[in-house]
């Protein structure tokens, strides 16, 4: 009997104390840092601890663009309509190693990953799109 109690709580609590999220098949390309950043618009990036939050309040529709997070974490991203709330999972973003953002939770291993800086990639050559990142209280003390 103790020993499947053991079973169970290692079954559970192993992939939680994983340090890093890490699945080397979903590595993007590298940030383009060479594109630089044109002009910030008023579309708001809230963390909603396992979820970044985008609200466009503009009259611009984008569709099929990359949804980039300190400049590290990619997401690709359909649409984002005008007045459009968009949930995207923290799950969605991934880096050029293959490493995710670390998402908020009670069984966490690290800190959350913090939105410092979101940007949006229209094209291949175009400069990004700046959001507007709006930290919450937690991610004020995360260092």
């Amino acid at each position: 009997m103790r020993r499947a109690a053991a079973a169970i709580v290692l079954a559970v609590a192993l992939p939680a104390c994983r340090p890093v999220r890490y699945e080397p098949s979903l590595a993007t390309r590298p940030y383009p840092q060479e594109l630089g950043q044109g002009e910030t618009i008023q579309v708001q990036v809230l963390n909603e601890g396992d979820v970044m939050v985008v609200i466009n309040a503009t009259p611009r529709r984008f569709e099929n663009v990359d949804v980039w997070l300190n400049q590290r974490y990619l997401c690709h991203v359909d649409r984002i309509a005008p007045g459009e709330t968009r949930r995207l999972p923290f799950e969605l973003f991934w880096d050029v190693r293959g490493e995710g953002p670390n998402p908020g939770g009670a069984l966490r291993y690290f800190q959350p990953t913090p939105i410092r800086l979101a940007q949006i990639q229209l094209d291949a050559k175009s400069p990004l799109v700046g959001l507007v990142a709006v930290p919450m209280e937690r991610e004020l003390n995360v260092k």
